[in-house]
């Protein structure tokens, strides 16, 4: 397989997975966090400052490539790997949570969705064998089968249906991908809230021979409870030798409890769009930079922290960029966001090794939360 997962260590305290995915761009430690690089960019970094916070792979976006620059123009380009100059492993998701965000601009059928692009009005149409085609040409290390991702709150007879036609569409997604030899295509867990919907599209998700599966339609506006709850149905039923992808999750207490229910993979782009709003993920909570009273604090983000932005610049120069538009604000914020996570990642890995993992989420979450049951999003 072009991807496979090994797994080196199980938490004695946790039960939670200590792995290696092994990719064709590389192998990186598990579980890990993903940065979103939607349209072949992880917005104000570069390639080489990714690099720099070690990030080993990276998700971009199958629906806004597909809009511009357009997959023939990537494929000709030598692939997104050479188009973007980034050498590590990259996953494409399949296009159909965007597709399905535009409520009003979609129609779904078996054979697909007919929908308009956001940018201009155009009539385009997606299907599982577009999905493969497009992704085909980026040629990305994982490629995600084309589902329906239905909305939170949803009717059971709703998702039932939803959950059931991603099951058919994943069929014709494994006939349809071409480069099976260098891109591993992932299946996509459905079910919504409903405990026997999850398991069934478990089941029938998991009896596809596939390199990994995803877990998709949380993390879509239902309590953190609810979507810990969906993971506890969910995850035992999946296979133990295949990595476990949890779609769109990107909190600390959301990460570290994902961690312990057995997910090795996480994406979201939340630590780069707050950041981009002035909110910073530090070892004592969050900071919002923008406030007033840092207008004089010439300490750094985050006093623990080593990465180059708390290395070198006060909370009284971030304000000042972001309040002045300065693009450099953005890129120094956005640096501490994704290095606060992929550090996070890594001393969750170091706990899991020391069989600990539960103690550290307890000292984490009282720290970052000042509870051990965090309400806050981030």
């Amino acid at each position: 397989m072009a991807v496979h997962y090994e797994l080196i260590k199980t938490c004695g305290q946790s039960g939670a997975r200590l792995g290696r995915l092994h990719t064709p761009h590389g192998t990186m430690k598990t579980p890990v966090f993903m940065p979103v690089g939607t349209l072949a960019t992880v917005k104000t970094m570069s390639p080489e400052e990714l690099k720099e916070l070690g990030s080993g792979i990276i998700l971009s976006n199958t629906y806004h490539l597909f809009l511009r620059p357009g997959h023939d123009v990537v494929q000709e380009a030598g692939g997104l790997h050479r188009f973007m100059n980034w050498d590590r492993a990259i996953l494409t998701d399949s296009g159909g949570f965007q597709v399905f965000s535009l409520a009003d601009l979609r129609q779904i059928s078996e054979e697909g969705v007919s929908f308009r692009s956001h940018l201009n009005g155009q009539p385009l149409f997606l299907s599982p064998e577009k999905s493969m085609e497009i992704q085909n040409a980026l040629g990305a290390d994982v490629i995600m089968a084309f589902d329906e991702c239905p909305p939170h709150p949803a009717e059971r007879d709703y998702v039932k249906d939803s959950s059931d036609r991603t099951y058919r569409w994943l069929k014709r997604c494994v006939d349809s991908h071409r480069r099976k030899e260098d891109q591993a295509l992932f299946g996509i867990i459905q079910g919504g809230m409903y405990r026997d919907l999850r398991e069934e599209s478990a089941k029938q998700i998991t009896s596809v021979d596939l390199p990994g599966y995803a877990i998709g339609g949380l993390s879509v506006g239902e309590p953190k409870e609810m979507m810990y709850e969906a993971l506890e149905w969910t995850v035992p039923l999946m296979p133990k030798a295949k990595p476990r992808y949890l779609m769109g999750v990107g909190s600390p207490d959301a990460l570290v409890e994902g961690v312990i229910r057995g997910v090795d993979m996480f994406d979201c782009v939340l630590p780069t769009r707050i950041a981009r709003n002035g909110t910073i993920m530090t070892s004592r909570g969050r900071v919002v930079v923008r406030n007033a009273k840092y207008a004089r604090d010439f300490s750094p983000l985050d006093p623990e922290c080593d990465c180059y932005t708390c290395r070198n610049y006060s909370r009284a120069y971030l304000r000042h960029l972001l309040k002045a538009d300065e693009i450099f604000g953005l890129r120094l914020t956005t640096y501490h966001n994704l290095h606060f996570l992929l550090q996070l990642m890594k001393q969750v890995q170091q706990a899991i090794q020391e069989d600990r993992l539960l103690d550290f989420r307890n000292r984490f979450f009282e720290q970052y939360y000042g509870s051990l049951t965090p309400e806050r999003n981030f």
